[in-house]
């Protein structure tokens, strides 16, 4: 996002300086020197001042710069030097954007109290300018920041006045914003109907704005509202138009993700046959993507499912398999929780000298 060079007026009083009258007479050429030396300095002083800002507003772009790309350390180093010049040159407009930027460079880095911080300082300086654009985003900023601190009133009275203020001047992205952090907000006090009913209306303009990113983001929060309702046929088709536009925006990461929330739904359904499938699909992401949590996840999965169809010579299969990558990562937590499935499985097929020898094998991990 391009930054326009910023203009500060500034008064310069210049003195003029002694003549010595002796080394004039007879000769004009010494007040030629004299009277550049004046100008130079007012030049050099403009020049200065150009040279501040251009500065100021450099550092503030590549401080956007690397908070695109998740640098956000870096980001924030160039953004104090920016307001630093700001600061000097008293310019409210330049020091109002960069503690705006430096509050979702703090909240990116998840240091909440101070992008509180940064945003409220911000919000003056865009207050007392009218801008009401700014305020937009500042407000959502602050909203969320509030909501990680588990300040839900706080987060919800400042996502409805980014709404207010989002819909007054006609900004579409910042009233999706808005009402997706509404959302947000909701679900995280509980109210998962309330949450909806936002995130419903954020997807609508979402689907307008043709923003892909986005509409993802929004039904994945859409998704989670529904099965944390227990409603897991709805949560379902909220992650199926997921996948679609994860395989569309060829994110296979993404997508394992997806997968593994749907492998999750179908199985709160009941359905352990698409269950598997889920996880099936998971499996071969995570292959290709050489994602060993993720493979031992799906594998997980996999197992559990068909435990419950009764399927015990599958699961074990599967457990199997898992059992492998644990101790590859060296995961313990991971390693007694597959023995404790294997001697169940085991159990429940009547070979309990092989129940025993996982339970055994369990306990020793267990001591270590």
């Amino acid at each position: 996002m391009p930054f326009s060079n910023l203009q500060t007026e500034q008064s310069y009083n210049q003195g003029v300086p002694d003549l010595n009258p002796d080394a004039a007479i007879g000769s004009r050429e010494t007040l030629v020197p004299i009277a550049r030396s004046q100008s130079s300095q007012v030049a050099n002083a403009v020049n200065q001042l150009a040279a501040s800002q251009q500065q100021a507003v450099q550092w503030l772009n590549q401080g956007y710069e690397h908070y695109q790309v998740g640098q956000y350390e870096a980001a924030l180093e160039v953004l104090k030097q920016s307001y630093a010049i700001y600061l000097q040159l008293e310019d409210a407009e330049g020091q109002g954007k960069v503690l705006s930027y430096m509050g979702l460079t703090v909240y990116s880095l998840k240091h909440y109290s101070k992008a509180i911080e940064y945003a409220q300082a911000a919000l003056v300086f865009a207050d007392q300018a009218g801008d009401r654009w700014s305020a937009v985003k500042i407000l959502s900023t602050l909203g969320n920041a509030y909501r990680h601190l588990k300040d839900a009133n706080r987060a919800i009275e400042c996502q409805l006045q980014s709404l207010t203020l989002a819909r007054e001047v006609g900004d579409r992205s910042g009233e999706m914003a808005a009402l997706n952090n509404l959302g947000l907000a909701y679900k995280a006090v509980g109210q998962c109907e309330q949450a909806i009913v936002y995130e419903e209306q954020s997807l609508e303009i979402a689907c307008q704005l043709q923003d892909r990113q986005i509409e993802e983001q929004i039904l994945k929060n859409l998704g989670n509202a529904c099965y944390a309702l227990g409603n897991y046929g709805k949560a379902i088709a909220y992650y199926e138009r997921r996948l679609k536009l994860a395989v569309d925006l060829e994110d296979l990461r993404l997508e394992a993700q997806i997968l593994r929330h749907l492998s999750n739904a179908y199985y709160a359904l009941g359905d352990y046959g698409r269950s598997i499938q889920a996880a099936e699909q998971r499996l071969k992401v995570s292959q290709l993507l050489h994602d060993l949590r993720a493979e031992e996840q799906a594998l997980g999965s996999m197992a559990i499912a068909y435990d419950s169809l009764g399927n015990y010579a599958k699961a074990i299969d599967y457990y199997q398999q898992r059992l492998a990558i644990a101790r590859h990562l060296q995961d313990w937590r991971i390693e007694e929780q597959v023995l404790g499935s294997l001697k169940v499985a085991y159990y429940a097929l009547g070979d309990y000298l092989k129940a025993t020898e996982y339970a055994n094998q369990r306990q020793n991990l267990m001591r270590r």
